[in-house]
């Protein structure tokens, strides 16, 4: 019988992946009268406020932290949320939902070598089994063309250098989060809300521009402020902090992996909705099921 308490990052990572895929049908209608950056900031200052009253409520809002690891989880939100997330929104933006989930399949590989390179963290051939067929199988649901959704070649460009940069942030991110997390006593709570206190930093420069200021505006409407912070609560304050606790107790490559699988939990609420789910789709989820199951395996 499979002990579940000795994959609690991996659990955690797939409930994290189930959050992000209802918050991104959120996502995806805000964004139409957001840009990315007044999205990304606005989400983050609700869930910075909903961590900061969990805190509070637990007592342990006057936690102390190692310095080495405070100083790597604000560059890691610094990078992965105010650079990466902002990047992710733009090519959403830019390709469409299902390009943009594409481009972000480049991340956990991307994380699982440069953890190798700096935390010197080693994966069975099991493991990059599991996290090579978790991938081609969301890869694959992703990729189906979808006639009836068409965006501007010109901005396919545009999108793809968004993805790029999107992946890049994300990967260097959860690498930064998993050097500070591993083998340390930060609390995954604690370390979330110093990744996003750095990241709203970083997007608040940028609203120095006066251009990024008029952005605001829509946000006088209450049911989109609403909207927000329902996506915000699901995507971003109980997410992040079940990302954080699979990089902690999870590789790096494994964590990144399994919090890529959004897709597939997509796939069950489009049929909720009325939508038709192919058998490309069915068999794509399949195969991301069983590199899933060699990821439980030790």
């Amino acid at each position: 019988m499979i002990d579940l308490s000795a994959f609690r990052g991996e659990i955690a990572a797939l409930g994290a992946a189930a959050l992000w895929a209802f918050a991104t049908l959120l996502f995806g209608r805000l964004g139409q009268r957001l840009s990315p950056l007044i999205l990304n900031l606005v989400k983050g200052v609700i869930a910075v406020a909903l961590i900061a009253i969990t805190l509070i409520l637990r007592q342990q809002l006057l936690a102390e932290l190692p310095r080495p690891a405070t100083g790597l989880l604000l560059l890691s939100g610094a990078i992965g949320i105010g650079f990466g997330d902002t990047a992710y929104f733009a090519t959403v933006n830019n390709l469409g939902p299902r390009r943009a989930l594409l481009m972000e399949m480049l991340a956990p590989p991307l994380a699982a070598v440069i953890a190798i390179v700096a935390l010197q963290e080693r994966l069975s051939g099991l493991a990059w089994l599991g996290i090579g067929l978790t991938l081609a199988g969301v890869a694959w649901v992703v990729s189906e063309r979808v006639p009836a959704v068409r965006y501007p070649a010109a901005r396919f460009g545009r999108g793809i250098g968004f993805g790029l940069l999107a992946a890049l942030g994300q990967s260097v991110g959860a690498v930064l989060s998993r050097a500070a997390l591993a083998d340390t006593s930060v609390a995954p709570l604690w370390s979330s809300l110093l990744r996003l206190l750095a990241g709203l930093l970083a997007m608040l420069l940028l609203l120095l521009r006066p251009r990024m200021r008029q952005g605001l505006a829509p946000l006088k409407s209450k049911h989109l402020l609403a909207g927000v912070a329902i996506a915000a609560f699901f995507g971003t304050y109980l997410a992040i902090w079940l990302q954080q606790t699979a990089l902690k107790f999870a590789p790096t490559g494994i964590a990144q992996s399994l919090l890529a699988t959004s897709p597939l939990f997509v796939l069950p609420m489009t049929l909720l909705l009325g939508e038709r789910v192919t058998l490309r789709s069915l068999l794509g989820a399949a195969v991301a099921l069983a590199g899933i199951c060699l990821l439980f395996t030790r």
